[in-house]
């Protein structure tokens, strides 16, 4: 078997990506195949949706990509700036839960990652500051996380993510325990932010609807172990808003995409 290479700490061969796999396989311990092989190109500033049914291996993608774990096989490559700042990352990470310290305040939630990078206090505070701003929680500063509701702890969650001025973001399934009314808001503000910062997003979703409104490309993956099944490009006129959402083209590519999912699912096991 091929010796597994891990993240690239310089550029990957193309200045146009933030992302690129090659043949990458996930074995683990009990001898599950979860992933692969896998060959995945993203490129700077493309929002990526990564869609398939549980236990197909687009979170296991992720925490490979964030370098959480390490593939079996292959070859995970990350663009990284040069000359990375002290308190930045190239990569922000949101899951599924919003893994909030309960004694802490919002702001101090959304300080960790500055301070375990032992980031200046003044810098630091500018930073939270503005990343609060970013995803409309300024006025929660102080509030702790028992006193926000549902989607408002997954907008802390962002701006941790966030506060690291990150090239790519990564999101695990961050709004699917949410309801609808909140889902949709989050998915509006979400395309707000990656409209004005151009970040690499790269979304794993179950729900078609979400990864077609959301997304320039939707790859679907295929039951485990997880590959590549199809992919499509949204076409969709920017800033997407509910006249997309409501339109006739939103519809079809839901059907198409829909479609292509059918057999990930039929295959899927549980």
């Amino acid at each position: 078997m091929a010796e597994p290479k891990t993240l690239s700490e310089t550029g990957i061969g193309t200045a146009d990506l933030a992302v690129s796999l090659r043949g990458v396989t996930k074995v683990y311990g009990s001898g599950v195949t979860a992933l692969g092989p896998l060959d995945l190109d993203v490129d700077k500033g493309e929002f990526v949706s990564l869609l398939g049914p549980s236990g197909c291996g687009k979170s296991t993608a992720l925490r490979l990509i964030a370098g959480l774990n390490a593939p079996t096989s292959g070859t995970v490559r990350v663009s990284r700036r040069a000359n990375q700042a002290r308190g930045t990352h190239s990569i922000g990470f949101v899951f599924q839960e919003p893994t909030l310290m309960p004694w802490a305040s919002v702001r101090e939630n959304v300080r960790l990652p500055l301070k375990l990078a032992h980031q200046p206090a003044a810098e630091a505070n500018s930073r939270v500051g503005e990343a609060l701003t970013q995803v409309g929680l300024a006025e929660f500063a102080d509030a702790y996380p028992r006193e926000l509701s549902g989607g408002m702890k997954m907008r802390v969650s962002l701006a941790r993510a966030l506060v690291t001025d990150p090239d790519i973001l990564l999101m695990d399934e961050p709004f699917a325990a949410l309801d609808e009314i909140t889902r949709f808001r989050l998915n509006n503000d979400l395309l707000a932010l990656w409209r004005n910062l151009r970040k690499t997003v790269i979304f794993v979703t179950h729900s078609v609807f979400e990864s077609v409104y959301l997304s320039q490309r939707v790859i679907v993956m295929t039951s485990r172990p997880g590959r590549i099944g199809a992919e499509f490009r949204i076409a969709a006129p920017e800033p997407r808003g509910e006249d997309f959402r409501t339109s006739a083209d939103y519809a079809g590519y839901c059907r198409t995409v829909s479609g292509a999912l059918a057999p990930s699912y039929s295959g899927a096991a549980g």
